[in-house]
């Protein structure tokens, strides 16, 4: 009974197999009828439907440089419906062809053929992971975790397998990445962030400014506050979000000075909804500006457990911790760094109190710019060509 028990449950993973052989097939029949591209760089993700954020910048920088390269996009966004499941299958499929005669193909997240498939000698797999520093745990981390892989799914799968390079902010992250992806740390570059970029680069950040004002300017002198929680959900959604924060209490208390800009995960803007009398006080931005825009016009980050702290320490603002279910996280997915005593800034889990820190605007600097300079090695708006010569170097050799 119990065999029988175990082959039922062993069903589930037919479709994931059955994918991953046609994945391994098409692969091989163009690895046997295409040589590989030595100028061919290709940018895949599931992401997004449009080139941002790490792999934006470095194919700007490559581009730019190098115009006799041919570059490739294969970009698709993730539907858990049904006919989405399905339009993502054929797009991975096809995205082998790419996969099988590209020099570079870089990623910056998860990228399900590069695991299933054993490249060839002449292609790199460069990983450009699309968080920052190393705050919450994933990739191989999460292993056990109510977030992270099963067994049985990485006896199928080995997931974050077959990078050549991965480009990380810091030294001190190398060992967790190491960990993350199960791989040497001789083949992870601190060498910056890419879309990290964006923050040195005044005439971007002033349009950035000027953009935001022009659509909004009713916050013109008001301080800013942004609060952008971590996605919660395992899968590709979330149902539902509700603030823990209790806007209505912080309105009446901040009054007409300040406003909240609210930005949630992609897949979290489904399920938001805020109390009507909110309304001139909270902003739920969810299209028209990215998160690194929202940043650099904000005054203050509130957020919970988002790496998005590593990106706002280049500015050197104030951050607080709304973390009312920390213990709860820490369960289900855990931290690289001791969370209570190493983050940049006050923990609180009542509205009362944040707003009170708010009020004194006694902000401890100093703590966020020395959490700057321990996750990044480089602050100087530099990465993506640090990272395009690295490459091109055809030597995986630290630079420093």
């Amino acid at each position: 009974m119990k065999g029988r028990l175990f082959d039922l449950r062993q069903l589930k993973w037919i479709p994931t197999l059955a994918i991953k052989g046609f994945i391994i097939l098409a692969y091989r029949l163009f690895s046997l009828l295409f040589s590989v591209k030595p100028r061919k760089v290709t940018f895949a993700s599931y992401r997004s439907e449009e080139l941002t954020g790490n792999l934006y910048y470095i194919w700007k920088e490559f581009s730019l440089r190098h115009q006799d390269y041919e570059y490739t996009v294969k970009l698709k966004k993730f539907n858990s419906s049904f006919t989405g499941k399905l339009a993502y299958a054929i797009h991975l499929i096809r995205s082998c062809y790419d996969l099988a005669t590209s020099r570079y193909f870089i990623i910056d997240d998860y990228y399900f053929p590069v695991y299933a498939i054993k490249p060839r000698e002449e292609t790199e797999i460069i990983q450009l992971w699309h968080a920052a520093g190393a705050f919450k745990k994933f990739g191989l981390s999460t292993r056990g975790k109510a977030f992270g892989p099963s067994d049985d799914y990485l006896k199928h799968i080995k997931v974050h397998s077959n990078y050549s390079r991965v480009y990380v902010s810091s030294s001190d992250i190398v060992p967790f990445y190491a960990e993350a992806f199960d791989m040497p740390p001789q083949d992870i570059f601190p060498l910056g962030v890419p879309r990290t970029d964006y923050f040195f680069d005044e005439t971007e950040v002033q349009k950035a400014k000027a953009l935001f004002f022009q659509k909004y300017p009713e916050l013109k002198g008001r301080r800013l506050i942004l609060y952008a929680p971590t996605f919660r959900g395992k899968s590709h959604y979330q149902k539902s979000f509700e603030s823990p924060i209790d806007f209505g209490e912080m309105k009446e208390e901040l009054g007409d000075s300040y406003a909240v800009l609210v930005h949630l995960h992609p897949y979290m803007n489904a399920g938001a909804d805020f109390p009507e009398h909110t309304a001139g006080f909270v902003y739920h931005i969810h299209e028209g500006f990215s998160i690194e825009e929202l940043l650099v016009v904000s005054d203050i980050l509130i957020t919970d457990y988002s790496s998005v702290i590593f990106d706002y320490s280049l500015l050197e603002r104030p951050i607080a911790f709304f973390a009312y279910d920390l213990e709860e996280y820490i369960k289900e997915r855990d931290f690289y760094i001791d969370y209570r005593s190493e983050i940049p800034g006050p923990i609180f889990t009542e509205t009362t109190e944040l707003t009170r820190w708010i009020q004194k605007g006694a902000f401890d600097i100093k703590a966020v710019a020395e959490f700057k300079h321990r996750f990044f090695d480089y602050t100087d708006g530099k990465a993506s060509a640090r990272i395009v010569d690295h490459l091109l170097t055809g030597e995986k050799r630290r630079i420093g």
